[in-house]
């Protein structure tokens, strides 16, 4: 169902130029960067040349120590810190604010694919672990290449810069520093691979456990009217568990790579203190050298003990990065073709023409489904749960695309049409109308398209134009009241209510209703009724009918039946016929007495 292209099978640097190609902005100005890391890094090995040069050529100059000398060296190296100092802080800046510009896009790229991506696909996700990957994982991102990314360029020019001037010193010394070395690099070479495995995992567990506890807050009503807190709460210690788990693994793996490179780091300073003071008695090398050496062996120790932790950072960034480029790489199966027309306004009248669908891995649940719905009528398709009327619905708001076959409107197939115009002429009223945090203003207003005068005032006179004044009046503080979090602060009726409200103020051609009424009290249904009634009045209307009085009231009733068209007609032509629909009614009528 999903196509990623390969993200979770990248290798480290396949990911970091994969992640750069999405997010440009971070390697913009790296020249620059580049140069200024080279002075930073220069500025480190200062000290190694000054303290040589301080010994040999002051304090044990031929005729003595020369304390003028000694003041001009040390004057010199201070001045080079200073320089290495101010560099390095302008390299971190320019890194910090090309990475917040690089991982906005990121962000913003992710943010919109998953909006772009099917219902079906978002389906396949937990919430939680969607948001992760645009929050949390892009955070752990962010970490590394402000801090890691600029530690592990420095310390590797450190090494190199290190590296030369100790050959300058001494070779033999040099060598034996690298021996020492080289089976940690090896080691470190396939441990990134166990590191990153299991940094992949603690990722997975992290999206995990925000789901977890996403879906426990979101469902706290739910928790608390079936007692199910203990149940519910050792769902989420077990997500919790589990990443503990997994970050303590990866840790332990890292840990043992780091205690690694700081056995090497001095078993490397030991070796240079034994085999320099006998180069400096052989002659070899002066006082100053060995001296300088030893700091020298401590500029090239310390990026290799620091790797192990950069090697931390990097292996988190790259599973980070892994997954938000597996939402950025999903493929969108819904999709504005190249060629795509804007849909003129118009009277919406809708076919399917052979249309079949199959969700993925799935058999089908739409065979071959031939369809005409007029203009401008009230439309209700009924069934039983599971015979295909709401995937109907989702293929004629195109949410989805059928598999076979075409959905058209007013002639034209859905595929030909710009997204844009579509969304202006067919609006879909789901069964529970969603709002968002904020007032009953704000969330009424999102229906307004384009410029057109004040929206206070269009949404007002849209309420008043639904009958639903007397309704607004009764709330604490009428089109300003805050509907709260996913609108919780209003019952399901009343939140219905904003929907349709919202509805009206989009102006569609089509409207697509999934019936809600069965949970609302007897006044709250007669408003959404009523409300219905102006809304629908001159525009084509597809109702998802759950009860049949919705189909009674309909101009024309759509019978679906395992997948297929059963019957269509009015209400008195079907309820008379010896069909599915008839027996539908009937034992509708019966349950109603």
């Amino acid at each position: 169902m999903t196509d990623r292209i390969g993200s979770a099978e990248l290798g480290v640097v396949a990911t970091l130029r994969r992640g750069v190609a999405v997010s440009p902005q971070i390697v913009q100005g790296i020249g620059w960067t580049l140069l200024l890391a080279v002075l930073a890094a220069g500025g480190r090995v200062v000290i190694p040349i000054a303290v040589q040069r301080t010994i040999d050529d002051g304090i044990l100059a031929a005729g003595g120590p020369d304390a003028g000398r000694v003041a001009e060296l040390a004057g010199l190296a201070a001045l080079a810190l200073l320089v290495a100092g101010v560099c390095s802080s302008a390299v971190n800046v320019r890194l910090v604010r090309r990475t917040e510009a690089g991982l906005a896009t990121l962000r913003v790229r992710a943010f919109r694919h998953v909006h772009d991506l099917a219902t079906l696909t978002q389906n396949t996700e937990r919430r939680g672990s969607l948001v992760s990957r645009v929050t949390s994982d892009v955070d752990t991102i962010s970490l590394f290449v402000q801090w890691g990314g600029i530690m592990l360029l420095v310390s590797t020019l450190q090494v190199i810069v290190a590296t030369a001037l100790m050959v300058s010193f001494s070779w033999q010394l040099t060598v034996v520093v690298w021996v020492c070395f080289v089976p940690l690099f090896l080691v470190m070479r396939y441990g990134q691979r166990w590191v990153a495995a299991r940094y992949t995992v603690v990722r997975e567990r992290m999206g995990g456990m925000l789901a977890a506890i996403s879906e426990a807050v979101v469902g706290a009503e739910t928790v608390r009217a079936y007692g199910i807190a203990a149940r519910t709460g050792a769902r989420v210690d077990r997500s919790i568990e589990a990443l503990r788990m997994a970050q303590g693994r990866a840790q332990v793996l890292v840990a043992t790579t780091f205690s690694s490179g700081t056995l090497m780091s001095n078993l490397a300073l030991a070796v240079v203190v034994v085999v320099g003071a006998r180069l400096g008695v052989a002659g070899e090398l002066s006082a100053g050298q060995v001296v300088a050496f030893l700091f020298l062996v401590q500029l090239f120790t310390g990026p290799v003990q620091m790797a192990t932790e950069i090697l931390n950072e990097l292996q988190n960034a790259v599973a980070g990065w892994r997954r938000v480029l597996g939402v950025i790489e999903t493929t969108v199966e819904v999709v504005e073709a190249p060629d795509a027309v804007a849909s003129p306004r118009g009277h919406a009248q809708v076919s399917l023409r052979g249309v079949r669908f199959a969700y993925p891995g799935g058999p089908d649940v739409l065979h071959g489904v031939d369809l005409d719905l007029p203009a401008r009528a009230k439309v209700a398709v009924v069934g039983q749960t599971g015979s295909g009327k709401t995937t109907i619905a989702k293929l004629v708001t195109r949410l989805m695309d059928p598999t076979e076959g075409a959905v058209l409107l007013d002639g034209a197939d859905l595929r030909a049409l710009t997204l844009t115009s579509l969304g202006d002429r067919v609006v879909l009223v789901p069964q529970e109308g969603f709002l968002f945090d904020g007032t009953v203003l704000d969330n009424a207003a999102y229906g307004l398209r384009g410029p057109g005068g004040d929206p206070r005032r269009r949404v007002l006179e849209a309420f008043a134009e639904l009958g639903l004044t007397d309704w607004l009046a009764d709330l604490p503080h009428g089109v300003d009241t805050p509907v709260g979090q996913r609108g919780e602060a209003l019952s399901a009726g009343e939140r219905q209510l904003v929907a349709i409200a919202r509805a009206y103020l989009a102006a569609p051609d089509l409207l697509v209703l999934d019936e809600a009424t069965s949970a609302v009290d007897p006044a709250t249904e007669v408003r959404i009724a009523r409300a219905l009634d102006s809304l629908t009045a001159g525009r084509s209307t597809i109702t998802i009918a759950h009860r049949l009085s919705t189909a009674e009231a309909s101009d024309l009733v759509v019978v679906v039946h395992a997948g297929r068209v059963a019957e269509v007609g009015t209400h008195a032509e079907l309820a008379a016929a010896d069909g599915v629909y008839a027996r539908m009614h009937a034992a509708w009528v019966a349950q109603t007495r």
